[in-house]
């Protein structure tokens, strides 16, 4: 399993609080320093069922400053790829990758419906 976080991010902490105190076993990824490239995001999309908009980071500071809210709908869905894979800082965090999904964002009840 990885678990790709961003150090300082109060939500990615609680989500890896929530793993420790269960014993989960993971690989811990800087998500800043080891940015995910646009392969494995592409995989990783495809396997969660989620819409891509989903793995954007929409309340960072970088999204705001360059006004993606309003240029992403004209993207191509490689283009967004390629842009995620740009900078850490764009993507959504945690995002837990265990065998059979894909996590992203934090909330208790699906990591316990996913790890039990």
């Amino acid at each position: 399993m990885t678990f790709l976080c961003y150090p300082r991010c109060s939500t990615c902490q609680k989500a890896k609080k929530w793993l420790d105190e269960r014993g989960a076993a993971y690989e811990l990824r800087d998500i800043k320093a080891q940015n995910p490239t646009a392969e494995e995001l592409r995989a990783w999309r495809e396997k969660s069922g989620l819409p891509l908009k989903r793995f954007f980071n929409t309340s960072g500071l970088q999204y705001k400053a360059l006004g993606l809210k309003d240029k992403l709908p004209a993207m191509s869905e490689e283009e967004q790829l390629a842009l995620l894979a740009t900078d850490g800082m764009l993507v959504k965090r945690p995002i837990l990758v265990t065998a059979d999904r894909v996590l992203v964002g934090f909330r208790e009840a699906e990591y316990e419906a996913a790890l039990g």
